[in-house]
């Protein structure tokens, strides 16, 4: 099993077993501890190397996960600390239901996870900026798993929801904001597909809009 199959656990407890475990490395007595990332490869939990990533916009919520990244680059973040061990983030995006496949909507912690992931972490180049701006924790959004792995997402805002948390501007009309489709999985008209599923979510609709500035990759 992976991390999205367990029984899924709530922001508060996440968050309280991520600070937890970040608090106790300082402490530690013993011999070190090692993350195997291949069998020529490996990187040492250290507190200098361990840091919480926030999940979701700062004015939505403040859960937080455990992150493990390469002592030489903050940005290249390798593992994530759940269920009381590390994940390498390719296991982070696998499934071990076979019901799990197409176009699932994000209900679970864990989804939402596998969210961020995509989105901040997963086509990161060194020292690159990321693709995308934190989601709200309330956002709606779907994963696209095919062979027991999410490839990519999509995520909504739905007409009427507020356009901002500062102001009370409304969306009005459903517009797809955020797309993404991992690099090695590009050319198969998965991005087609994420288009024609929020083109048939809301067929009732006379008109939808698409967020800008489109990437050079979507355009493409």
């Amino acid at each position: 099993m992976y991390p999205v199959d367990f029984p899924d656990v709530d922001e508060t407890d996440l968050t309280l077993a991520s600070e937890q475990y970040v608090s106790s490395l300082g402490s530690r007595l013993g011999g070190n501890e090692w993350f195997t990332l291949s069998q020529t490869s490996k990187v040492e939990v250290t507190a200098n190397n361990v840091r919480l990533l926030q999940l979701f916009e700062d004015d939505q919520s403040n859960c937080a996960v455990v992150a493990l990244h390469r002592p030489d680059d903050p940005t290249q973040v390798v593992a994530l600390n759940l269920h009381e061990q590390w994940w390498c983030v390719d296991d982070l995006l696998r499934t071990s239901n076979k019901s799990r496949s197409g176009l699932v909507l994000v209900q679970s912690i864990m989804e939402r996870v596998i969210v961020f992931l995509l989105s901040q972490v997963i086509e990161r180049s060194s020292q690159e900026e990321v693709m995308f701006s934190l989601h709200p924790c309330t956002e709606s959004c779907k994963l696209l798993w095919t062979e027991n792995q999410a490839v990519g997402f999509y995520t909504v805002k739905h007409k009427g929801s507020l356009c901002d948390s500062w102001s009370s501007y409304c969306y009005l009309l459903p517009v797809l904001d955020t797309v993404l489709v991992r690099r090695s999985w590009r050319r198969r008209g998965f991005g087609l597909r994420m288009l024609e599923d929020f083109c048939s979510s809301f067929s009732t609709e006379e008109f939808l809009g698409v967020s800008s500035p489109l990437s050079s990759s979507m355009v493409a």
